[in-house]
Formats: C-alpha cells, sequence, structure tokens
C-alpha cells in the first residue's frame, strides 16, 4: 500500500516535469537497453557457487554513468543529483535502490578492465545499423585535445605504473601555436549523412592526428590538411597542402574547398562534448579511464544527435 502511494506520488511530480519536456524521457526510447544487459552482467562474477551481494541492476548503471557524462558530474554528485531529481529517477525507472558513487566507479573499472566499455559501443553501433542508420554518404575523421590537470609533483618524479604520486599518468605536454596543452587526443570518425560518432581512439597528446587511421575499405574518408600525406584504408579524400617548391594550383584549391565543405560537420561533435557535457577537460589520470569516460561521452553525443535527427524527420 506505501510503495502504491509513493509511486502514485513520484508519478504525479513527475507529470509536471514532463509537461516542461523531458529531453531524457526522449532518448529512453532510441535503443534497446536490454540488449546492453548480457553484456554488463559478464563483469559481475557474484552469481556462481561463491554467491555475494546481489548487484545493481545492470542497465541502471549504464544510464547512471550515460547521466554522468551528459551533465558533467563526479561521482558524488551524481549520486546526490540522482537522489534529488525526478526526471533523473524517472530515466532509471525509479529504482529501489541508488547506488552510492563509489558504486559508480568500480563500474566504470570493470567495464575498463574486461573491455566491456567497447562492447557497449560496439552494441550501439549494431544498433544504428540494424536501424538503417548506416554509413552512406562517407566519413569524417578529425581530432581534438581533452585536457587534463597534470598534477604538482616534480618533473622528474616517474609515471606510469611506478608512480607514486596521484599525478597524471598517461598525460602528455604538446605546444600548438603558442599554447600548451596537458592531457589526451580524442580521434573520431563521424559520418557524413547523420552526424553521428561511428568511431573512436584515445591517445596523449604526443600521438599526431596523421598516425591515427579509423577508415575501412571502401569508406570515403574526408581530412583536413593535417594528415596530409598520411594512410588511409579508405578512399583517401584528405586536403592537399603546398610543400616547398609545389606551391597549391587551382585545382588543388578547388578540390580543397570541395572537401572542406563536406568535413565541416565534423567540428559540431567537439562543439558539443566540450561546451554542453562538459567534457573538454578531465580529471581521470590514464589513458584506459580516459577511453571509458570518452566512449559514455560519445555515446552521449549519438543520443543527442538522435534527438535533433528525430525532431528533424531525417530518422
Amino acid at each position: 500500500m506505501v510503495k502504491s502511494l509513493v509511486d502514485f506520488a513520484l508519478n504525479k511530480e513527475y507529470k509536471q516535469v514532463q509537461r516542461l519536456g523531458d529531453k531524457l524521457n526522449e532518448i529512453n526510447s532510441h535503443l534497446d537497453w536490454d540488449k546492453f544487459r548480457p553484456i554488463i552482467k559478464e563483469i559481475y562474477k557474484n552469481e556462481g557457487p561463491e554467491g555475494g551481494r546481489k548487484n545493481i541492476d545492470e542497465i541502471v548503471m549504464l544510464k547512471l554513468v550515460l547521466l554522468q557524462e551528459w551533465y558533467g558530474l563526479s561521482d558524488p554528485e551524481l549520486e546526490r543529483q540522482v537522489t534529488d531529481r525526478i526526471s533523473f529517477r524517472h530515466l532509471l525507472d525509479y529504482p529501489d535502490i541508488i547506488p552510492d558513487y563509489s558504486t559508480v566507479w568500480y563500474f566504470r573499472e570493470r567495464l575498463s578492465k574486461t573491455g566491456k566499455d567497447k562492447e557497449i559501443w560496439n552494441e550501439l553501433q549494431l544498433q544504428l545499423e540494424l536501424k538503417g542508420i548506416s554509413i552512406k554518404k562517407g566519413v569524417i575523421q578529425d581530432a581534438t585535445f581533452i585536457t587534463a590537470d597534470p598534477g604538482h609533483a616534480k618533473l622528474d618524479k616517474p609515471r606510469g605504473k611506478n608512480a607514486k604520486t596521484r599525478r597524471n599518468k598517461d598525460g602528455t605536454w604538446v605546444k600548438k601555436g603558442k599554447k600548451n596543452f596537458f592531457g589526451y587526443k580524442l580521434h573520431s570518425k563521424q559520418d557524413i549523412k547523420y552526424g553521428l560518432i561511428r568511431e573512436i581512439q584515445i591517445t596523449n597528446n604526443r600521438v599526431h592526428d596523421s598516425q591515427i587511421d579509423l577508415s575501412k575499405n571502401g569508406e570515403v574518408m574526408y581530412r583536413d590538411r593535417g594528415y596530409f600525406g598520411a594512410d588511409c584504408n579508405g578512399f583517401n579524400a584528405t586536403m592537399n597542402r603546398a610543400t616547398r617548391d609545389h606551391p597549391l594550383g587551382i585545382r588543388d584549391k578547388l578540390r580543397n574547398k570541395r572537401i572542406c565543405r563536406k568535413r565541416a560537420p565534423g567540428e559540431r561533435p567537439y562543439a558539443v562534448i566540450k561546451n554542453v557535457f562538459k567534457t573538454g577537460h578531465i580529471k581521470v589520470t590514464t589513458i584506459a579511464r580516459v577511453t571509458v569516460k570518452m566512449i559514455f561521452t560519445c555515446f552521449c553525443f549519438n543520443l543527442y544527435q538522435l534527438n535533433t535527427l528525430k525532431k528533424y524527420n531525417v530518422i
């Protein structure tokens, strides 16, 4: 009886939020969330003979990490916001137990160590393909800096696994123009027709854009001048660059202009990731953890973009 009254009160409260508009509820309908359940279930080992405490629902944990990246929340702040906000609890289908922040941290760690973060990403891409949202008009590859805190240790202190300090273990310094950046680099491949991120790779800042090729055979790959001279598995549509004694001719300039128009939408994901999700600067300290974080951030971007595509009747 008490639970029924609580459910009634929550649903009545949520209707006020729904009346004002709830984007979180809109993204809920884009995917078959149960398809992610068996992937996540494999990271737990307490359902065998040894037993253990019952796990939090797999989809609740998945959506918690997505909420965290969507709103740029720390682990403790995520716990507070889920407890406080009705729209968050509605997305999670009003769970009886709200996981504490340490549970969320360990969940991300398990995903990283087991490689399930990448399986979750692959399942997302599979669902897009099954909806008919496939690559049809070529892809764009680009990269952006994801900055991090270098820490306060002296430069001669060791990094990596042997580091006895909380300073960033895998981040590196790089200079671009007159500015120095510390951290990592997000390399991504985006399809032209739908503007969805199809593949990502995380490296430290010192890895040049041209060293990463995310294209596949048969894909037309549009890239800027930074990739000039680099190999490409697909059809190479990289902008030309003038070299010593070889200035660009009129044909090269016209070709560059056509490619530039094609690849211009490739900047939108980074604008959303940095300005909407506030993930241009991160606190995590290793490439493995950055990879988990950016996989879920790009997952959020794809949900965000699916909302836009649906709004304009593209899908």
